[in-house]
C-alpha cells in the first residue's frame, strides 16, 4: 500500500453471503483488485490464494490451540472453576466478534494484508510503521514462545539429557526448516498433524491424570488468589484467544474472502469447546497443584508420552505464526511493481524466503533464552501485544468503518457502547498485564537467563 485511503462509513448492513454461481464466484477470483497484496498471479509459478474457507479454518484452529490450551488448568486452579468458566466464555465471546469485525474491514478494503496496512487506513504512514513493527514483535514473541516448549519438551522426554541451550537451538533448527514453504495451502496440511497432535496429547494427559488422581483431590469453586496471581491467570486466558494477529493474512490467502465467517466459527466453537473441557478435567483431577505447561501434571512417564505426541503442535503451531511473520516481511519487501518475484522460483525469491525465516527465528531464540519461564512470556505476550490485536484495534477498526454513522440509531449506538468497552478491556488487560508479568518476571526468572539449567522443574 502506497498510498494513503481514506475510510468511508459502511452501510448498516454489510452482507457477507450473497447466492452466486460456482462461475460467477471464479470469475469474482478472477478479476484481482489493483490494490491486492499478492497482485496478479494468473501466470505464476507459485500462487497464493488458494485456501477454502475450511482450510483457513483448520490452519487457524492449529495456530489458536497449541501452548495457550497447555496453561488454562493453572489458571483454573488459581481462579477457581466459577470465574474461570465465566472468563473462558466471556473472553471467547468477544474474540468472536472482533474476529468478524476484521473480516469486514478486510472485505472493505482489499489491500490489506497486516495489521501495518490497517494502520494505515487508522493514523496513516505513523500508523502503518507502528502497527507494522507491533505486529511482527508480537508474533516473533509468540514464536518465542514455542521454542522456550520445544526445550521444556525435551527436558522432560530426556530427563535434561543436555544443557537447555541446545535444545533451543536444536528447536530453532527445526522450525525454520518447517517453514521453508512460501504458501499457506502448504502449511495447511502441516495444520492438520498439528491439531490432531495436541488433540491426542490432551487426551492422554487428561486420561492419566485420572487414573493416577487421589480420591481426595481439593477443587474450588472461587479462591481468594493475590492480585498478581490472579491477573496472571487471566492474561494466560487471554493468550488462548489472540489468533488475530494472523487473520488478515490468512483472508488474504482465501479463494473467497467472504467466507471468513464460517472458518471463524469453525476456529471459536472448536477452541471454546477444547479449552473448557481440558482446563476443567485436568483441574479437576490434579487439583490445585496443577503445573504448567499441563503436560507435566501426568505421571512421571505418561508426561512423556505426552509430550512426545505434543512434539507436532510445538513446532507447527509455531512454524504457522512464522509463516505469517515471514509472509508480511515478504510482501513489503516485493509488493507492488516487484509483486512478479512472489510468483517465481528465483534465487532471489528462495533467498530471500530463506533469509527472513532465519532473521525471525534468530530473534525469537534470542527471546526465550532470556524470559525462560512459560507462564511469564504468554502473561506478557498477551499484555503487551494480544491486548490490542485481538481485542482493541478491532474495536476501533469498527469505529473507523462506521464513522459518521456512530449515533444514527440505536443498533449503531449500542453497537458504539459495547466497542468501547471491548477497548477499555484492552486497556485494562495491557496496563495491569504488564504490571504483574514484569512483576513475576523480575522475580521468578530473572537468575534463569541463558543457562543450561533444566527449565522443565
Amino acid at each position: 500500500m502506497t498510498t494513503h485511503e481514506t475510510p468511508q462509513a459502511v452501510p448498516q448492513d454489510i452482507e457477507i453471503y450473497n447466492d452466486t454461481t460456482d462461475t460467477e464466484k471464479q470469475q469474482q477470483k478472477d478479476s484481482v483488485p489493483e490494490d491486492d497484496p499478492f497482485g496478479n498471479e494468473e501466470s505464476g509459478e507459485v500462487k497464493y490464494r488458494v485456501m477454502k474457507w475450511w482450510q483457513a479454518g483448520m490452519l487457524m484452529v492449529a495456530e489458536n490451540i497449541s501452548l495457550g490450551i497447555l496453561s488454562l488448568p493453572s489458571a483454573v486452579a488459581t481462579l477457581g472453576i466459577i470465574p474461570s468458566f465465566l472468563i473462558l466464555m466471556g473472553l471467547s465471546g468477544i474474540s468472536w466478534y472482533t474476529g468478524y469485525i476484521m473480516g469486514q474491514f478486510k472485505l472493505r478494503y482489499p489491500s490489506v494484508h497486516s495489521m501495518g496496512d490497517a494502520g494505515e487506513l487508522l493514523l496513516g504512514p505513523i500508523g502503518r510503521e507502528l502497527f507494522y513493527v507491533g505486529q511482527l514483535l508480537f508474533i516473533i514473541f509468540l514464536m518465542a514462545s514455542h521454542i522456550l516448549t520445544f526445550s521444556v519438551l525435551f527436558n522432560t522426554i530426556t530427563n535434561h539429557g543436555t544443557c537447555t541451550i541446545v535444545f533451543g537451538v536444536i528447536g530453532l533448527v527445526v522450525c525454520c526448516i518447517a517453514a521453508l514453504p512460501r504458501t499457506s495451502g502448504k502449511v495447511f496440511y502441516m495444520s492438520t498433524v498439528s491439531a490432531v497432535s495436541i488433540l491426542v496429547a490432551t487426551l492422554v494427559t487428561m486420561i492419566s491424570i485420572a487414573v493416577e488422581a487421589p480420591d481426595d483431590v481439593q477443587n474450588d469453586i472461587t479462591t481468594d488468589p493475590s492480585f498478581v496471581d490472579a491477573f496472571l491467570a487471566v492474561t494466560n486466558i487471554v493468550f488462548a484467544y489472540i489468533a488475530h494477529v494472523s487473520f488478515f493474512g490468512i483472508m488474504s490467502e482465501m479463494e473467497d474472502a467472504r467466507e471468513f465467517p464460517k472458518a471463524l466459527a469453525m476456529l471459536q466453537v472448536v477452541d471454546t469447546s477444547m479449552y473448557l473441557v481440558t482446563a476443567m478435567v485436568i483441574y479437576c483431577y490434579a487439583g490445585p497443584d496443577v503445573k504448567s505447561p499441563a503436560l507435566s501434571s501426568a505421571g512421571p512417564l505418561m508426561k512423556k508420552v505426552a509430550y512426545g505426541l505434543a512434539i507436532p503442535t510445538v513446532v507447527v503451531a509455531g512454524v504457522v505464526f512464522g509463516h505469517v511473520a515471514c509472509k508480511y516481511i515478504y510482501v513489503r519487501i516485493f509488493r507492488g511493481e516487484r509483486s512478479h518475484h512472489m510468483h517465481q522460483n528465483s534465487p532471489l525469491a528462495l533467498g530471500t524466503w530463506v533469509a527472513i525465516g532465519l532473521s525471525t527465528w534468530t530473534i525469537a531464540w534470542i527471546i526465550a533464552e532470556s524470559i525462560p519461564v512459560f507462564n511469564d512470556l504468554l502473561s506478557l505476550i498477551s499484555a503487551l501485544f494480544g491486548s490490542w490485536f485481538s481485542y482493541g484495534l478491532p474495536a476501533l477498526f469498527w469505529i473507523v468503518m462506521n464513522k459518521g454513522q456512530l449515533t444514527a440509531n440505536w443498533k449503531k449506538i449500542t453497537l458504539l457502547i459495547i466497542n468501547l468497552i471491548i477497548l477499555g478491556i484492552a486497556c485494562a488487560i495491557c496496563g495491569l498485564g504488564l504490571y504483574v508479568s514484569g512483576k513475576s518476571i523480575n522475580e521468578s526468572s530473572s537468575t534463569a537467563t541463558w543457562t543450561c539449567a533444566n527449565n522443565a522443574t
